[in-house]
């Protein structure tokens, strides 16, 4: 009796080295977490401020900068998990590349939309940039700004390596089988 195989094969597809719609997805997941509980944090910090003081917000700098710092890790992470799985990344240093990509694109992302919001409150981008409450905040970030976009770098990169899955491999399996009769 003659002996019959079956041959299966899983087939991979091939992609380039950068998933931008996946990049672009962890930015927005980024957006999306921080500005829902940046704006939390900040009516957590202001209405905990003192009116009556001086300066009425000068309390709460060091709970919004511990805030800063938290939220961006938590919400980097996030968005580099989502990132790596979106990417189907092939492997942990692939998802690191995403991770700093998505990073990259987060930050310019922010700061368009801190100089915008600066433009809302003082009216042009020039007056924006030199208005005493644009510096005033700018100069409060200091090291807590630091330490907020430096963990949060790290994160991105952690998130989206945890997020990659690994390589697909080609496996041609075979199955002998015999005739029926």
């Amino acid at each position: 009796m003659a002996t019959l195989a079956i041959e299966k094969q899983n087939t991979v597809f091939t992609r380039s080295r950068l998933n931008w719609g996946a990049i672009w997805a962890g930015m927005f997941t980024f957006i999306g977490i921080w500005s829902v509980f940046g704006l939390l944090g900040a009516a957590i910090f202001a209405s905990s401020a003192n009116p009556n003081a001086a300066r009425p917000i000068s309390g709460m700098g060091w709970g919004m900068s511990i805030w800063a710092i938290v939220l961006t890790i938590i919400a980097m992470w996030f968005a580099g998990m989502q990132t790596g799985r979106v990417a189907a990344a092939d492997s942990r240093s692939d998802g690191v590349w995403h991770g700093m990509t998505m990073f990259g694109l987060s930050m310019a992302a922010v700061l368009l939309i801190v100089l915008l919001g600066g433009m809302g409150v003082t009216g042009t981008a020039e007056s924006a940039v030199h208005s005493s409450y644009f510096l005033d905040v700018i100069s409060g970030l200091g090291w807590a700004g630091f330490l907020s976009v430096f963990l949060g770098w790290l994160a991105a990169m952690g998130g989206a390596s945890v997020g990659a899955r690994p390589k697909a491999v080609v496996e041609n399996n075979v199955t002998p089988m015999r005739n029926a009769a």
